[in-house]
Order: structure tokens, then C-alpha cells, then sequence
């Protein structure tokens, strides 16, 4: 059953008493990047095997996300940075225990492409945070298979539009 979790605003990034935080390196510009996580929502389960669904709703201003395993969220968009940063607050959910949360994309250029850095902020209780700080090497994995699989995506479209 979905419930509602407490609203949090972007400095919930900083303030949250989960932060996990992940990185990966993309060859891929930062425009190519920004494009694919926050104007091609729909896209996402073929780059991010951990979603099923991904859909924006709201006219854009939020999005209603499914994980395997049956996971749903219903989320608010909290920034939208062009080619920088890419943020959702989860509004809804049927994950059990979580309180709030939060995501943010942050996208750096490099001499490479984009550097890309996964945020993953959450408040729960004590089981909760236990079983996130037992889940973060998954997590973190999950987000590099991701960024990887989403970067061999986005070079082969560079490649057909040559």
C-alpha cells in the first residue's frame, strides 16, 4: 500500500540522515547526459535495469517510477538544471520504512565527458538506515552498471547521427 512520506526540499541533499553518495565517469557530454535522466524519463528502464517503468507525470513536474521487486514511487521534480543537476523528492511510495527521500544527479564536465555524481538522501528508522548502509555496495553498483549502460547508449546515438 502506498503512503505518503514527509516533503523535504533540496537541502535535504546536505541535511538528510542517510546520505550515500556514488560516482561514475561518462564519455558522454553533459547535455547528452542531462537529456537522457531528466527530458527522456521514459527512457530510463532501458539504461537502469533496477526500473521497470518510468514515466513523467504532472505536465513533467513529476514522475511515477516502478522497481523490480514491485517497488512504486510517485515523485515531485525539485530541480532541473540543464546539463548540471537533476533532482526528485519521493511523495509516495510502497517501500516499507522510509520516512523521506530524496535524489539528486549532479553532472561535472570533464576533460572526458561528465563526471556524474549519484545522491541518494533518506530518512527512516534505525532499521531502515541499517538496512541502507547494508544495501549501499548493491546501490553504488547498481548506479555504475547504470551510468555505463547509459553512456554505451548515448555513444551509439552519437554514432548513427554521424
Amino acid at each position: 500500500m502506498a503512503r505518503r512520506l514527509r516533503p523535504v526540499g533540496l537541502d535535504f541533499i546536505d541535511d538528510a540522515p542517510v546520505r550515500l553518495v556514488f560516482a561514475a565517469e561518462a564519455s558522454a557530454p553533459p547535455e547528452a547526459v542531462y537529456q537522457a535522466l531528466a527530458e527522456e524519463v521514459a527512457g530510463w528502464p532501458a539504461w537502469f535495469a533496477a526500473v521497470t517503468l518510468a514515466r513523467p507525470t504532472r505536465g513533467g513536474a513529476g514522475r511515477e517510477i516502478r522497481l523490480r521487486g514491485g517497488v512504486r514511487f510517485e515523485e515531485t521534480i525539485m530541480a532541473a538544471e540543464p546539463e548540471q543537476r537533476y533532482a526528485y523528492r519521493v511523495d509516495t511510495t510502497n517501500a516499507p520504512g522510509v520516512r523521506a527521500l530524496l535524489e539528486e544527479w549532479r553532472l561535472t564536465p570533464n576533460r572526458c565527458g561528465t563526471h556524474v555524481r549519484w545522491t541518494f538522501a533518506a530518512d527512516g528508522p534505525t532499521a531502515f538506515r541499517l538496512g541502507l548502509a547494508a544495501a549501499r555496495p548493491g546501490l553504488g553498483h547498481s548506479f555504475r552498471t547504470a551510468v555505463r549502460a547509459l553512456d554505451r547508449r548515448l555513444t551509439a546515438r552519437r554514432g548513427a547521427d554521424q
